[in-house]
């Protein structure tokens, strides 16, 4: 069984980061480690939430498991809110990753702007991380940021998207995928670019309106386990994106309070079955 550690924070209420990274990446049959970063009452979207950081404990972490002599197929990491947490994740993947993949989700931003408490430093910062990465997972927001290049939130052309992915692997990165891209008004998903084939390659699902929490966490998660089960990119692609078009499909029939997260629990079966468990 291969083993991956994600490292982000973790909402005790609200399908996100590693509320959804642990159940959904263990259900597709990996072993799925865990560091915390940071615990949040709720995800960030509801009022008065309260928020503990836990950047002093992932040195110890990493020093136990050092003397345990434990090495990851996969390390993914999502949202990292300190460049002190940055300058940890780095020598984490310097010293855990073995023969394995450093999986990237860059957590800075959308909409064209950045989350509250990031600045163009923390930017150049994660820009430099994604360099050691072999695969990254920004949406155009943070594509643009890290690259200091002009942001087009809609009505974009692949030329543009295709500009932004080879920049990104410009920076060091072996594959590129932009998420949350879309061509056509009833489509919605990703383009990626792998810079040692210098192949493009696709795949998108159904557009469903609304906003709907935590997708690219789902999106993530479910793909870096499509990958741990032996996956190329463009086929843990398709599962993840399939996967989460599934959960917003299932949430938009849900009559109760969507600002939860999106309804990955009820996918699962279908997610497992796409990657012929």
């Amino acid at each position: 069984m291969k083993k991956v550690v994600t490292v982000q924070d973790i909402s005790c209420v609200g399908r996100c980061s590693l509320t959804v990274a642990l159940p959904i990446i263990s259900a597709m049959g990996v072993e799925t480690a865990v560091i915390p970063t940071a615990v949040l009452s709720t995800h960030t979207k509801f009022k008065n939430f309260t928020f503990c950081d836990l950047t002093d404990q992932i040195e110890p972490i990493s020093e136990h498991w050092r003397s345990m002599g434990l090495t990851f197929d996969g390390i993914y990491t999502g949202y990292l809110g300190s460049f002190e947490q940055l300058r940890l994740m780095t020598r984490f993947a310097d010293e855990f990753r073995g023969d394995g993949i450093l999986f990237v989700d860059p957590v800075m931003g959308d909409g064209g702007r950045l989350y509250s408490g990031f600045n163009s430093d923390f930017v150049r910062g994660m820009a430099k991380f994604c360099g050691k990465a072999d695969i990254i997972v920004p949406n155009i927001t943070e594509a643009s940021f890290m690259l200091n290049a002009p942001y087009i939130g809609e009505g974009y052309s692949q030329d543009y998207v295709k500009e932004l992915l080879r920049g990104l692997t410009g920076l060091g990165a072996k594959k590129a995928v932009l998420t949350g891209i879309s061509f056509r008004p009833e489509e919605i998903g990703v383009m990626a670019y792998d810079s040692e084939s210098s192949e493009f390659y696709s795949h998108f699902g159904q557009r469903i309106g609304g906003y709907y929490h935590g997708t690219g966490d789902v999106f993530a998660s479910a793909c870096i386990g499509a990958l741990m089960n032996d996956l190329p990119l463009n086929d843990a692609l398709r599962v993840a994106v399939d996967y989460t078009c599934e959960c917003i499909r299932l949430t938009s029939d849900d009559p109760r309070d969507k600002a939860f997260g999106v309804n990955f629990e009820k996918a699962i079966p279908m997610l497992i079955h796409s990657i012929g468990k």
